[in-house]
Protein backbone atom coordinates (compact mmCIF):
# COMPACT_ATOMS: atom_id res chain seq x y z
CA UNK A 1 0.00 0.00 0.00
CA UNK A 2 1.46 3.14 -0.95
CA UNK A 3 1.99 6.18 1.44
CA UNK A 4 -0.68 8.30 2.10
CA UNK A 5 -0.83 11.33 0.16
CA UNK A 6 0.20 14.88 2.18
CA UNK A 7 2.45 12.82 4.55
CA UNK A 8 6.40 13.35 3.99
CA UNK A 9 8.05 9.83 4.42
CA UNK A 10 8.65 9.01 8.44
CA UNK A 11 6.71 11.48 9.88
CA UNK A 12 7.21 10.81 13.71
CA UNK A 13 4.42 8.89 15.41
CA UNK A 14 4.73 7.39 19.16
CA UNK A 15 3.28 4.20 20.07
CA UNK A 16 2.89 3.38 23.36
CA UNK A 17 2.32 0.25 25.52
CA UNK A 18 1.71 0.16 29.23
CA UNK A 19 1.83 -2.28 32.01
CA UNK A 20 2.33 -5.86 31.24
CA UNK A 21 2.08 -5.45 27.41
CA UNK A 22 5.46 -6.72 27.54
CA UNK A 23 4.11 -10.14 28.85
CA UNK A 24 1.99 -10.31 25.08
CA UNK A 25 2.30 -13.71 23.59
CA UNK A 26 2.62 -15.21 27.11
CA UNK A 27 -0.38 -13.49 29.63
CA UNK A 28 -3.73 -14.83 29.63
CA UNK A 29 -2.94 -15.85 25.62
CA UNK A 30 -7.21 -16.90 25.49
CA UNK A 31 -7.78 -12.71 25.76
CA UNK A 32 -5.02 -11.01 24.46
CA UNK A 33 -4.08 -13.28 21.69
CA UNK A 34 -0.18 -15.37 21.18
CA UNK A 35 1.21 -11.98 19.43
CA UNK A 36 4.31 -11.01 21.36
CA UNK A 37 4.90 -7.38 21.71
CA UNK A 38 8.14 -7.76 19.00
CA UNK A 39 5.20 -8.89 16.71
CA UNK A 40 2.73 -5.75 17.49
CA UNK A 41 5.96 -3.48 16.97
CA UNK A 42 6.89 -5.20 13.83
CA UNK A 43 2.89 -4.69 12.70
CA UNK A 44 3.37 -1.19 14.00
CA UNK A 45 6.40 -0.01 11.74
CA UNK A 46 4.71 -1.83 8.96
CA UNK A 47 1.89 -0.13 9.38
CA UNK A 48 2.91 3.11 9.70
CA UNK A 49 5.64 2.50 6.51
CA UNK A 50 2.38 1.99 4.34
CA UNK A 51 0.93 5.33 5.54
CA UNK A 52 3.94 7.69 5.51
CA UNK A 53 4.93 7.28 9.05
CA UNK A 54 7.57 6.04 11.38
CA UNK A 55 6.51 4.54 14.24
CA UNK A 56 8.37 5.15 17.83
CA UNK A 57 7.59 1.63 19.82
CA UNK A 58 7.55 2.46 23.44
CA UNK A 59 6.86 0.18 26.59
CA UNK A 60 7.04 0.55 30.18
CA UNK A 61 5.06 -0.82 33.24
CA UNK A 62 5.38 2.38 35.18
CA UNK A 63 3.46 4.97 34.86
CA UNK A 64 5.78 8.08 34.97
CA UNK A 65 7.98 6.58 32.24
CA UNK A 66 4.65 6.78 30.23
CA UNK A 67 3.90 10.25 30.90
CA UNK A 68 7.45 11.18 30.29
CA UNK A 69 7.07 9.49 26.94
CA UNK A 70 3.97 11.68 26.29
CA UNK A 71 5.67 14.77 27.11
CA UNK A 72 8.54 13.98 24.88
CA UNK A 73 6.05 13.41 21.99
CA UNK A 74 5.14 17.10 22.25
CA UNK A 75 8.50 18.23 20.54
CA UNK A 76 8.82 15.48 18.08
CA UNK A 77 6.31 13.29 17.84
CA UNK A 78 2.89 14.44 15.37
CA UNK A 79 0.68 11.94 17.13
CA UNK A 80 0.23 9.40 19.63
CA UNK A 81 -1.13 5.74 19.43
CA UNK A 82 -1.73 4.27 23.07
CA UNK A 83 -2.36 0.83 24.68
CA UNK A 84 -2.38 2.15 28.32
CA UNK A 85 -2.95 -1.29 29.83
CA UNK A 86 -4.36 -1.32 33.19
CA UNK A 87 -3.81 2.46 34.15
CA UNK A 88 -6.63 3.24 31.74
CA UNK A 89 -8.68 2.43 34.01
CA UNK A 90 -6.87 4.40 36.79
CA UNK A 91 -4.46 6.78 35.54
CA UNK A 92 -6.16 10.43 35.64
CA UNK A 93 -2.28 11.43 35.67
CA UNK A 94 -1.77 9.74 32.29
CA UNK A 95 -4.74 11.47 30.95
CA UNK A 96 -3.93 14.68 31.74
CA UNK A 97 -0.80 14.47 30.06
CA UNK A 98 -2.18 13.55 26.42
CA UNK A 99 -4.11 15.96 27.11
CA UNK A 100 -1.68 18.64 27.48
CA UNK A 101 0.27 17.73 24.77
CA UNK A 102 -2.23 18.74 22.12
CA UNK A 103 -1.41 15.70 19.52
CA UNK A 104 -3.95 13.64 17.83
CA UNK A 105 -4.54 10.28 20.42
CA UNK A 106 -6.16 7.11 19.26
CA UNK A 107 -6.44 4.37 22.30
CA UNK A 108 -6.08 0.91 21.23
CA UNK A 109 -7.05 -2.10 23.40
CA UNK A 110 -6.56 -5.83 22.05
CA UNK A 111 -9.70 -6.89 24.06
CA UNK A 112 -13.10 -5.65 23.67
CA UNK A 113 -13.02 -3.95 27.61
CA UNK A 114 -16.64 -3.66 27.28
CA UNK A 115 -17.07 -7.29 27.23
CA UNK A 116 -14.92 -7.91 30.07
CA UNK A 117 -14.97 -6.61 34.24
CA UNK A 118 -17.05 -4.11 35.07
CA UNK A 119 -13.98 -2.04 36.58
CA UNK A 120 -12.69 -2.09 32.40
CA UNK A 121 -15.55 -0.73 30.83
CA UNK A 122 -14.38 2.79 31.91
CA UNK A 123 -11.20 4.68 30.86
CA UNK A 124 -10.01 7.85 31.27
CA UNK A 125 -7.90 7.95 28.27
CA UNK A 126 -11.11 7.77 26.17
CA UNK A 127 -12.45 11.00 27.21
CA UNK A 128 -8.99 12.53 25.13
CA UNK A 129 -8.68 10.24 22.46
CA UNK A 130 -9.79 11.38 19.24
CA UNK A 131 -10.57 7.49 18.52
CA UNK A 132 -10.96 4.59 20.77
CA UNK A 133 -10.24 0.81 19.04
CA UNK A 134 -10.59 -2.24 21.04
CA UNK A 135 -11.09 -6.15 20.70
CA UNK A 136 -9.51 -6.09 17.16
CA UNK A 137 -6.74 -8.02 18.50
CA UNK A 138 -3.10 -6.76 17.32
CA UNK A 139 -4.77 -5.75 14.20
CA UNK A 140 -6.33 -2.81 16.00
CA UNK A 141 -2.90 -1.25 15.77
CA UNK A 142 -3.13 -1.57 11.99
CA UNK A 143 -6.33 0.76 12.22
CA UNK A 144 -4.95 2.70 14.99
CA UNK A 145 -2.00 3.58 12.57
CA UNK A 146 -4.24 4.33 9.72
CA UNK A 147 -6.33 6.70 11.50
CA UNK A 148 -3.34 8.49 13.49
CA UNK A 149 -2.46 8.45 9.70
CA UNK A 150 -5.39 10.60 8.90
CA UNK A 151 -5.60 12.89 11.63
CA UNK A 152 -2.33 13.93 10.88
CA UNK A 153 -2.89 14.98 7.44
CA UNK A 154 -6.10 16.74 8.80
CA UNK A 155 -4.20 18.71 11.11
CA UNK A 156 -1.52 19.57 8.64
Amino acid sequence: MPHSPGLPDGTPVLVLNGPNLNLLGLREPDVYGSDTLADVEELCRATAADHGLRADCRQSNHEGALIDAVHEARAGHRAIVINPGGYSHTSVALRDALAAVELPVVEVHLSNIHKREEFRHHSYVSAVADAVICGAGAHGYALALAHAATLVREKR
